[in-house]
């Protein structure tokens, strides 16, 4: 018999069907007698529920949980717990393209090493930035649409070579009979008027660097002369999103054990007008005087906990706001094998450095052993793609068992080599975060 979870929360009581994916948002007696459903009969729940509920109550929530176990949306045999064929044809479908491997900033927290990836400071020359377009075009398959995201390091110290692989993309997919959906990162030092309209014409996306509240900010991302970056960056982004129209946007922070109380980051994009947020936790080296460790996660929690709340409030008045992680998709969508393998990193997904080295995605860049081969020659290191394509839910004893599998895919493949060096071996505190995260999600749509 097939496995559930349940929970309470924004003053809901859910239960969640692992296998189907079903969401039931229920009376507090279906709640209670679900808990016990598998473990005791009918006479026995009537004995344990008798002194909180009357016996015409017991017996109705008896009736109607049977009737979703008959339908199949409750205690459902989980059927797909077998390995899916990923991406045998090894298509590729996204870049993360470094065009600059350097920066002009000097956050804290860095996984870039402060822009240059641990090597030289580096831009990307118009040859290779083509090669990698090229690349990503002959290894897509019948994949029609692209995604190719400008990165760093910050990506406008290569400005001019941004326009110029845009315009030669634009040129080349149609011969491919392709269609490029270009993003760019930044954080937002070097944008002038002249760069924002260019953005808003060319990219179908951006993503604006941020960090929340001043004093965050300032404290993690300073400029070079270690000045607050806070006040240079936060009119241009505004000036941006209100240029911007309707079309896609992000403001991504990232939040370090300096700042657990991150819920008051998410007002200060609200308060400041943005609509479209995110707010990621830091990765890096436990020893790091910033890290998230075990000790923070339990305020963690409960800052996100206290994070919906604020959420339910804010989109009654402005159903526009949008905060990333508590987007979900409660139908799943209809393929099994992208619920259980996730971003694509290494296989699907790819990152390609200024000297047109190929790695499975930006957070490995620089990692010698994990580059997969380069522009000129294409993917080298198949063993290692193989790796990757098979780190999913199915491969990873810690996911199998787990009742968010189907909504996390087993987490980031860098949390897990960076926190376990196994890439099978998922992050603990970014899986009790995720957990957390898609409880609220699930909540705040039962509450809308």
């Amino acid at each position: 018999m097939g496995s559930i979870h349940k929970f309470f929360l924004n003053d809901k009581y859910i239960v969640l069907d692992i296998a189907s994916g079903s969401v039931h948002v229920v009376d507090e007696i279906i709640y209670d007698l679900i808990g016990d459903f598998l473990s005791l009969d009918e006479s026995e729940l009537y004995k344990k529920y008798a002194l909180k509920y009357d016996y015409e109550s017991i017996r109705e929530a008896i009736s109607e949980i049977n009737a979703l176990k008959e339908d199949e949306v409750l205690f459902t045999e989980d059927k797909r717990l077998f390995k899916p064929i990923y991406n045998p044809d090894n298509i590729v479908k996204a870049m993360c393209l470094h065009v600059a491997h350097d920066c002009n900033l000097r956050c804290k927290y860095c996984f870039a090493s402060q822009g240059d990836f641990n090597g030289k400071r580096l831009l990307m020359d118009e040859e290779t930035g083509k090669k990698a377009l090229d690349f990503i075009l002959k290894n897509s398959g019948n994949r029609k649409n692209l995604e190719v995201d400008f990165f760093g390091g910050e990506p406008l110290m290569n400005f001019e070579l941004v326009k110029k692989l845009v315009d030669y993309g634009r040129n080349e997919e149609k011969k491919y009979n392709k269609h490029f959906r270009f993003t760019i990162t930044t954080n937002g030092v070097l944008l002038r008027d002249d760069v924002i309209d260019y953005i808003n014409e060319n990219m179908d996306n951006v993503v604006l660097s941020l960090d929340g509240r001043k004093c965050v900010n300032d404290y993690m991302r300073p400029t070079i002369s270690k000045k607050g970056s806070y006040d240079i960056i936060v009119p241009k982004f505004k000036k941006l999103v209100d240029k911007r129209g309707d079309k896609d946007y992000y403001i991504r922070g990232t939040f370090t054990n300096e700042n657990l109380d991150f819920s008051q980051d998410l007002m200060e994009y609200y308060n400041l007008g943005f609509k479209k947020t995110s707010i990621e936790p830091v990765v890096t080296d436990e020893k790091e005087e910033y890290a998230i460790r075990e000790e923070h996660l339990e305020k963690i929690l409960n800052e996100y906990e206290k994070m919906s709340k604020d959420y339910i409030e804010i989109r009654k008045k402005d159903p526009d706001f949008k905060f990333f992680h508590f987007m979900i998709d409660l139908t799943q969508g209809p393929c099994i094998i992208k619920r259980t393998v996730g971003c694509g990193a290494g296989s699907e997904y790819v990152a390609v450095t200024p000297e047109g080295d190929i790695y499975p995605c930006h957070q490995f860049v620089g990692e010698e052993q994990f580059k997969l081969g380069n522009v000129d020659e294409g993917i080298l290191n198949t063993e290692l793609r193989d790796n990757f394509k098979c780190s999913n839910v199915f491969t990873k004893e810690d996911c199998y068992e787990c009742w968010a599998r189907y909504y996390c895919s087993g987490g980031c493949h860098a949390n897990a080599y960076y926190a376990n060096n196994d890439l099978k071996k998922p992050y603990k505190i970014g899986c009790e975060m995720e957990k957390k995260r898609i409880e609220c999600a699930i909540s705040i749509l039962a509450n809308e």
